[in-house]
C-alpha cells in the first residue's frame, strides 16, 4: 500500500500528509538521530525532547524520563489501534519518533527528515515552544498538524494556520478560567508574570486586557528565556515591593526554575500564586521546601484521564539492538544508571559517568519513577486523544461508500493515494466519545472543548505536598457556570457522599450504593432502598424489576426434564401395549395381568405428573401438581402392594388344604387398590380444602431475583401426602422382603423388593435435597425424585418380563413353566425346607395352574 507522510511538531503531535506537489529541496546529508521506529502501512512520526532543562548545566543526553513516557504513550495508542479490528481494518499504523536533543536546529532537521524520508506518512511529537515555526513549515509543505501540547492562542488564527488542530485547549480558555477564579474571590489588584516566548506573551496580553475590565494590573513582568540573574532579582524585588497579593504566572517549568528558587531563598511569603497549566502540577516545584512561599497555589491544569492497559505496556520495554530504536537503550541506561555493552565505545566521556555495566535483565517493575506513574495523566492523555483523532478520521475516510463521497462527483478518497486536503476534510468533522465518556472533537478553529482541572497545592500528613484537584472549568457549561469549585468531585448517581473524619463537610468520599439500593441524583446524601419486587441496576442509579425465575420449558433444565418425563410415559405405554398384545401368553397371565395393566397406567400418570411442576406457577397448576402426584404414586404403590400380597397367597394356595385365594380374589384385589388410593385422595381433598398450595413470589433466597414458586399452603398436608406414600412403600418393602426366598418361578417378590428399595432410597435423599435447594432447583429436585423412582419401579418389575416375552419367547410357554415346576420339585433345597410340612408336589402345581383364579395370581420370573 502506498503510504502517506505527516509530521508532529513542538509540544504537539502533528500529522502531515505530503501532497502531490513535489518539493524541490532535499536532504544533502544523513543525520544521526536517536529515535523509535516500527514499520506500518501508514506511518506516524514524532519529535521528542529527552534532555532536562531543570538543571543549572544542561548536559548532552541528560535523559528526561517523563518525556520518554509520552513517546511510549503514543506508541501504546498506535499498538492499541492496530489491535482493534473495527477501527482501521486491514491497515497497520507504524511510527518513526525522533529525539531533538532540546535543540531547535536538530528538531528542524528531524522534522525535515520526517517530511522527506522514505516512509510516506510521518508524525512528529515534541515538547519545545517552537510550534509556530513548525506550523509554518507544515503549512508551506501542504501538511497539517494535530498538537497535544501547543496551547498558544496565536495558533487559533485560521488564516495563518488553516491546517492546525490540537487536543489541548487554547490559552484563551486558560486565561478565561483564571479570570473566573479571580472574579470568584473578588480580587482586583493583580500582578502578572510571563516568559519571553509566544506562549507567555500571548497569554499575558489577553490576561491583562481581561483584568482591566474589572480591576487593575499592579505589575506585568517578563522572565527571560536565558537565565539572567539580574533580571530575576529585579522581578523578585518588584514582587516584594508591590502591594498586590495575587500573582498570575504563565511559564514553563524550565524557565521558571530560577525565579522560584530566588523567591524561596528570599523568603517571599503571603502571596497567592495562580499557576498556568505548564507548571501547576510540577512535581519539581510542589515540594516541601517550596511550600512556605508557594503553599496554597491555585493552578489551571490540563484535564487528566486514565488509559487502561498503559502501565503493563510501559513496564515491558527492553533494550533493542536495532539502531532505529536507540532511544530504548538511552532510556534503559538512564533508568538503571548503567551502560549497555554496545554503547560502551560510542561515547567515552558519557560512559565514564556510569559506574556499572547493564546486563539487560534489570526489571522495570522494581523502579519507582515518573515513567511508570499513570494515575494522573495529563499530557499523555492528550497524546492518546490526538492519535485516536487521527485514527478516527482515517476510519471515516475508508468508510466512505462509492458514489456517496464528499468530494467532486461524490467521489471518495483512495486510501492508497490519500491527499492531505482529503483527510483534512474528515479531521474537521471528527466526533467520538472515548472510554472515559469524554467527547473528542474540533471547532471551526481546530480547538477541542475547553475543559480544565482547578488544582491546589496542599500539605499532607507526612509533610509532603499534594497537588489536589479542587474544581473544574468547563467552557461548554454556559455563561456563569464554567467554574466549579470543590474539595471533592461530585458524587455521581449510584454513589452517596460520606464525610471524611476530621475534615469539613465539603470534603467527602463517594461510596457506591449497596446492592438493592440506588441514588438517582448527583451528590446524594444517602441511598434509597428499592421496593421488594425491584433491584438496583449495575450502575446503582435506577431500580429495575427483579428477574423472575421459575422452572420453565425454555431453559435447558426444563427441556431435559420434560423430555425425560415424556420418554418415561412413552416407555410405560410401550410396555402396556406389549402386555396387551401378549395378554394370552403364560407369562402375562401368570403375573396377574389386570394388576399389571393398572400398574402401568399409574406409572404413566407418575411420569406425566412431573410436567405439572414445569412452567409458570398458577393457582390451578399449584393444586393440580400435588394432587396428581399424590394419587398417582398412591395408586402405583397400592398395585405393587396388592401384587406382593397375591404372590404370597398364590404360593400358599399351592399347598394342600390351603384355601386363602377364595378370600382374596379379583374383587378383593380391586377393592384393596381402590381403598388405598382413595385414602390418599381424601388426604389431598382435606389439604386443598383447609390450606391449598398457591403461587407466590419468594425473595428470601436471592435478593436480585424473584423466585416464582408454589407455596405448600400447609406443610402438614404435604407431609401427610408424602408420609402416606412412604407408609405404603415401607409395608410393600417389608412384605416383599419376607417373601423374597420363595421359589423363583413363582416369586415376583425379589424384584418388588428391589424396586421398593430404589423407591425408598430416592425419596429419603429427596427430603434434605428439597430443603437445601433454592429457587427453581427445588422443583427440579422434586421432579428428579418422581422420575427416578418411576423408572426404578418400571425397570425392576417389567424389564425381566419383557425380556422373556420379546427376546426369549421359547420360555413364554406352558410347557416351559411346567418343566421349571418339575425342576423346582426335584430341588434339594425345597425338599429340605419341607421336612416339617406337607411336600409340594408338581401335581399340585398343575392342579393349581388349572384353576382360573390361581392362574391370575401366580408370578413367574427367570
Amino acid at each position: 500500500m502506498t503510504q502517506i507522510k505527516y509530521v508532529a511538531a513542538l509540544l504537539s503531535l502533528t500529522v502531515l500528509f505530503r501532497s502531490s506537489v513535489q518539493l524541490i529541496c532535499k536532504i544533502q546529508e544523513t543525520f544521526q538521530l536517536n529515535g523509535l521506529y516500527k514499520k506500518g502501512d501508514i506511518m506516524l512520526g514524532g519529535i521528542f525532547i529527552h534532555t532536562s532543562k531543570l538543571t543549572e548545566i544542561v548536559l548532552p543526553y541528560s535523559f528526561e524520563i517523563s518525556i520518554f513516557h509520552w513517546a511510549q504513550t503514543m506508541v501504546f495508542a498506535i499498538e492499541e489501534i492496530n489491535r482493534n479490528p473495527n477501527l482501521l481494518p486491514n491497515i497497520t499504523l507504524g511510527y518513526r519518533l525522533y529525539d531533538n536533543c532540546n535543540n531547535l536546529l536538530i528538531g528542524l532537521r528531524a522534522t525535515t527528515s520526517l517530511i522527506s524520508g522514505d516512509d510516506e506518512i510521518v508524525t512528529d511529537l515534541r515538547r519545545q515552544p517552537n510550534a509556530v515555526y513548525l506550523s509554518n513549515i507544515c503549512h508551506f509543505a501542504f501538511l497539517f498538524q494535530v498538537s497535544y501540547y501547543a496551547s498558544c492562542s496565536c495558533l487559533s488564527n485560521r488564516k495563518e494556520y488553516p491546517s492546525f488542530f490540537r487536543t489541548i485547549p487554547s490559552d484563551n480558555f486558560q486565561v478565561k478560567a483564571m479570570i473566573e477564579i479571580i472574579k470568584h474571590y473578588r480580587w482586583t489588584w493583580i500582578g502578572s508574570i510571563a516568559t519571553d516566548d509566544d506562549y507567555g506573551q500571548y497569554a499575558i496580553k489577553t490576561f491583562n486586557e481581561e483584568v482591566k475590565k474589572f480591576g487593575c494590573i499592579s505589575f506585568s513582568e517578563t522572565i527571560p528565556k536565558v537565565n539572567e540573574k539580574v533580571k530575576v532579582l529585579q522581578i523578585v524585588n518588584i514582587i516584594k515591593q508591590s502591594t498586590a497579593k495575587v500573582i498570575v504566572v504563565f511559564s514553563s517549568e524550565a524557565v521558571l526554575l530560577s525565579l522560584i528558587k530566588e523567591i524561596v531563598n528570599q523568603n517571599v511569603t503571603g502571596r497567592q500564586w495562580i499557576a498556568s497549566e505548564s507548571w501547576s502540577t510540577s512535581a519539581v516545584f510542589a515540594v516541601k521546601e517550596n511550600f512556605h512561599s508557594f503553599g496554597g497555589t491555585i493552578g489551571i491544569a490540563i484535564r487528566s484521564g486514565e488509559i487502561p492497559g498503559l502501565k503493563p505496556f510501559l513496564l515491558q520495554v527492553h533494550p533493542n539492538s536495532d539502531p532505529n530504536n536507540s532511544l530504548l537503550n538511552l532510556f534503559w541506561e538512564k533508568m538503571f544508571g548503567c551502560k549497555l555493552q554496545e554503547n560502551t565505545n560510542q561515547n567515552n566521556e558519557t560512559s565514564a559517568r556510569y559506574i556499572k555495566q547493564c546486563t539487560g535483565q534489570e526489571n522495570l517493575k522494581d523502579t519507582q519513577t515518573a515513567y511508570s506513574e499513570i494515575s494522573n495523566l495529563r499530557a499523555g492523555y492528550n497524546i492518546y486523544k490526538a492519535v485516536y483523532a487521527i485514527a478516527h478520521s482515517l476510519h471515516d475516510l475508508i468508510s466512505c461508500k462509492s458514489g456517496q463521497g464528499p468530494f467532486e462527483n461524490n467521489s471518495c478518497a483512495d486510501i492508497k493515494n490519500v491527499q492531505p486536503w482529503q483527510l483534512l476534510h474528515y479531521l474537521k468533522r471528527v466526533n467520538f466519545t472515548n472510554h472515559l465518556g469524554e467527547k473528542v472533537s474540533f471547532d471551526e478553529n481546530g480547538e477541542p472543548p475547553a475543559l480544565y482541572d482547578i488544582v491546589n497545592w496542599q500539605p499532607t500528613d507526612d509533610g509532603s505536598v499534594k497537588v489536589k484537584t479542587i474544581g473544574i472549568f468547563d467552557e461548554s457549561a454556559g455563561p456563569g457556570k464554567e467554574l466549579k469549585s470543590e474539595c471533592s468531585k461530585s458524587c455521581q448517581p449510584g454513589t452517596r457522599k460520606a464525610t471524611r473524619k476530621g475534615q469539613p463537610m465539603c470534603c467527602f468520599d463517594c461510596i457506591p450504593c449497596a446492592e438493592g439500593e440506588i441514588s438517582n441524583q448527583t451528590d446524594a446524601i444517602e441511598c434509597i432502598r428499592c421496593l421488594t419486587e425491584f433491584w438496583s441496576n449495575r450502575d446503582r442509579s435506577q431500580c429495575v424489576l427483579k428477574e423472575i425465575e421459575f422452572l420453565s420449558y425454555d431453559d435447558a433444565m426444563g427441556i431435559t426434564l420434560t423430555a425425560t418425563a415424556c420418554f418415561g410415559a412413552c416407555l410405560s405405554l410401550g410396555v402396556l401395549s406389549v402386555f396387551l398384545h401378549y395378554r394370552n401368553t403364560p407369562v402375562v397371565k401368570a403375573n396377574n395381568s389386570e394388576l399389571s395393566f393398572l400398574l402401568l397406567v399409574s406409572l404413566t400418570l407418575c411420569f406425566l405428573c412431573a410436567l405439572c411442576f414445569i412452567g409458570e406457577p398458577t393457582y390451578v397448576t399449584c393444586m393440580l401438581r400435588h394432587v396428581v402426584f399424590g394419587v398417582s404414586f398412591a395408586l402405583c404403590i397400592s398395585c405393587i402392594l396388592v401384587k406382593t400380597i397375591v404372590v404370597i397367597i398364590a404360593f400358599k394356595a399351592t399347598l394342600p388344604g390351603n384355601n386363602l385365594m377364595k378370600w382374596f380374589g379379583i374383587a378383593q384385589q380391586r377393592g384393596t387398590v381402590f381403598i388405598l388410593a382413595f385414602i390418599q385422595a381424601l388426604i389431598c381433598l382435606m389439604w386443598l380444602t383447609t390450606a391449598p398450595p398457591f403461587p407466590t413470589k419468594n425473595t428470601k433466597y436471592q435478593n436480585s431475583k424473584v423466585i416464582f414458586e408454589c407455596d405448600l399452603g400447609s406443610v402438614t398436608g404435604f407431609s401427610c401426602l408424602l408420609g402416606y406414600i412412604g407408609l405404603l412403600a415401607a409395608i410393600c418393602f417389608m412384605i416383599a422382603f419376607l417373601a423374597r426366598n420363595l421359589p423363583d418361578n413363582f416369586n415376583e417378590a425379589k424384584f418388588i423388593t428391589f424396586s421398593m428399595l430404589i423407591f425408598c432410597a430416592v425419596w429419603l435423599t429427596f427430603i434434605p435435597a428439597y430443603i437445601s435447594s433454592p429457587g427453581k432447583h427445588t422443583v427440579a429436585v422434586e421432579i428428579f425424585a418422581i422420575l427416578a423412582s418411576s423408572f426404578g419401579v418400571l425397570i425392576a418389575i417389567f424389564a425381566p418380563k419383557c425380556y422373556i416375552i420379546l427376546i426369549k419367547p421359547e420360555l413364554n410357554t406352558k410347557k416351559a413353566l411346567m418343566n421349571r415346576g418339575e425342576e423346582f420339585e426335584n430341588s434339594p433345597q425345597i425338599e429340605a425346607s419341607s421336612t416339617n410340612t406337607t411336600s409340594l408336589k408338581i401335581s399340585n402345581f398343575k392342579e393349581c395352574n388349572q384353576h382360573k383364579e390361581i392362574n391370575l395370581s401366580i408370578t413367574t420370573f427367570v
